[in-house]
């Protein structure tokens, strides 16, 4: 490694970089410019901008340079493989750094999983920053495997190196109430980065949210909201992920009102593989926002630049002297498919990706998945005269509180085509409780679908139109430990294992991707409808701080009200 001293004379023109980018159009974040020029890097810096040479060069004429992809809030749990698996899918798509929360195997798991999550991201193909999750449980009402993480939990974390900060407050009525577990969190991260997480707020209490300490929100479903919150001092993280899509109606509104873009940055919060290897991760934002009327330097920024500031990562986002050589090298800036990756300053092929290695030490994780038999008896739900529906979203996680006549006879629910069945299984031996609810608009038939990845207390959740199936899918999610699993006629049609902490998978990226991909066909097939994700929208069917209306083992949760409504 050479010393600054030495870099210093590359920076002077006096020695050769170690590489050269030569005659690259390099997209200025600092000036939205282009400009045509050369990269001298030196180890895994960046050393000038200008004309240099080097001991290797590549020649970049009418090539674009900008900055490696930063997603700015994800959670690596969602996407059911492990961060090594993961990142060697990421840095091919450009994303070169991410902001993780992984509140997923922290609800399970408790410190193990945080400390899981910051040893496994240690050494992987991609930069992995991490933000200690805030809201475990997610309320007072859930029954999560670890029980409350406090503030006193947290402390160990709070100098980490890679720890930026507090993640998302799902909890934010205890913020804007001032309850003071929430604060004592807020406070133990004053002097870093606490991340937002307030659908639907406004007014005061977007005021009280800000005034607290919370930084940014991700949480946006309409311009409106975006706005409001930006307005208050936030910054706006614009989500494209699987089942929550918010980018074209923020980015349009924006673009129609005139609103600026310099407080807003890219982030997926939870997106599948198959979602990735088809449309892309964060270069798929960029290329939307582009398509969409955003000036192309802008949406680069809010890809890279943006986010490294927000979170004050100085060393990020940029083609300059003194940044991370974290470079993308393309072809075209519109359609934001990198031709080149660079990732600390090296080429990302096949023998770099292939240096890295992992292995799963806690055997602890393999066995989270602790459910009593079930019976049919345990799966009435009683029939009145209406009763309160859970209504699902088109391409969203949102759900509408519905007030409805259900189907049934003898005072007991039968579901159909258009309610089915939903039931949440307590995994994690507490309490052995299973709440029952109509859920209109996932339209599977003959069958049903089972997880343990259910938001965030993950639990087992299950839609269905017959409990023989529903019964015989849970099962299966016991019998692998975690996972997903498809029941039709009595049979399990498809499974995918999910054995560390019920949801992640020890297969590679291509065999989960393959899997969910059979998965879905199936799904289809059996009625599911097109416009609900089958897995992601399903397992966020029980986070009870997303509107209006979600499902516990307790019972059906009114958001809006914040009580149960039927237990």
């Amino acid at each position: 490694m050479k010393t600054i001293k030495e870099k210093l004379l590359v920076a002077n023109g006096f020695e050769k970089a170690d590489l050269v980018l030569k005659n690259g159009n390099i997209l200025n974040v600092f000036t939205e410019e282009i400009v045509i020029a050369d990269v001298a890097i030196v180890g895994t810096k960046i050393v000038g901008v200008g004309k240099y040479s080097g001991i290797k060069e590549l020649d970049c004429t009418g090539k674009y340079i900008v900055p490696g992809f930063i997603d700015a809030h994800m959670h690596i749990e969602s996407t059911m493989v492990t961060p090594l698996e993961l990142s060697k899918m990421l840095v091919v798509k450009g994303t070169t750094t991410i902001i993780a929360d992984p509140h997923e195997i922290v609800n399970v798991k408790g410190i193990e999983g945080l400390d899981f999550i910051i040893s496994a991201t240690e050494d992987i193909p991609i930069s992995a920053y991490i933000m200690v999750p805030s809201s475990v449980p997610a309320t007072e009402f859930d029954t999560n495997g670890a029980g409350e993480f406090l503030a006193e939990h947290m402390s160990k974390y709070v100098n980490n190196r890679r720890v930026l900060g507090l993640g998302e407050m799902m909890c934010f009525r205890d913020v804007i109430n001032g309850q003071q577990k929430a604060l004592d969190k807020i406070q133990l991260f004053h002097d870093k980065i606490v991340d937002g997480h307030a659908p639907g707020i406004n007014g005061y209490a977007v005021q009280a949210y800000r005034l607290a300490g919370v930084d940014n929100d991700h949480e946006c479903y309409s311009f409106e909201e975006a706005l409001d919150k930006l307005r208050a001092g936030m910054h706006i993280f614009i989500r494209e992920g699987s089942g929550a899509r918010n980018l074209q109606a923020i980015v349009s509104g924006f673009l129609k009102a005139g609103v600026p873009f310099d407080q807003c940055m890219f982030c997926t919060d939870d997106k599948h593989l198959e979602d990735i290897e088809t449309e892309g991760h964060i270069n798929y934002c960029i290329r939307k926002a582009i398509e969409l009327g955003v000036p192309i330097a802008k949406a680069y920024k809010m890809a890279s630049y943006n986010t490294a500031k927000v979170y004050g990562l100085k060393q990020y986002g940029a083609i300059g002297a003194g940044y991370i050589a974290d470079i993308i090298i393309m072809d075209n800036l519109e359609k934001v498919e990198p031709k080149y990756v660079i990732k600390n300053g090296k080429f990302v092929d096949a023998n770099f990706i292939s240096s890295f290695k992992y292995e799963l030490k806690d055997s602890e994780l393999l066995h989270t998945v602790k459910i009593q038999n079930i019976s049919e008896s345990k799966l009435k739900f009683n029939r009145k005269d209406k009763n309160h529906v859970i209504g699902m979203i088109a391409h969203q996680i949102t759900t509408k509180h519905l007030y409805e006549t259900i189907p049934g006879r003898d005072g007991e629910f039968i579901p159909n085509k258009v309610y089915s069945k939903l039931c949440v299984v307590e995994r994690h031996g507490k309490n052995n409780l299973i709440g029952i609810a109509p859920i209109k608009g996932f339209g599977i038939e003959n069958g049903a679908i089972a997880t343990s990845v259910s938001h965030d207390s993950h639990n087992i959740i299950v839609a269905g139109d017959n409990d023989e199936d529903i019964i015989n899918a849970v099962n299966h999610i016991k019998h692998l430990q975690g996972g997903y699993a498809i029941s039709s006629e009595g049979k399990i049609v498809a499974s995918l294992p999910l054995p560390i902490g019920g949801l992640m998978s020890n297969l590679s990226c291509n065999e989960v991707k393959n899997i969910m991909k059979e998965m879905l066909v199936i799904a289809r097939k059996l009625g599911v409808n097109p416009e609900i994700d089958p897995f992601i929208t399903l397992s966020f069917m029980a986070l009870p701080v997303i509107p209006e209306i979600r499902l516990t083992e307790k019972g059906i949760f009114d958001v809006e009200k914040f009580e149960f409504v039927s237990r």
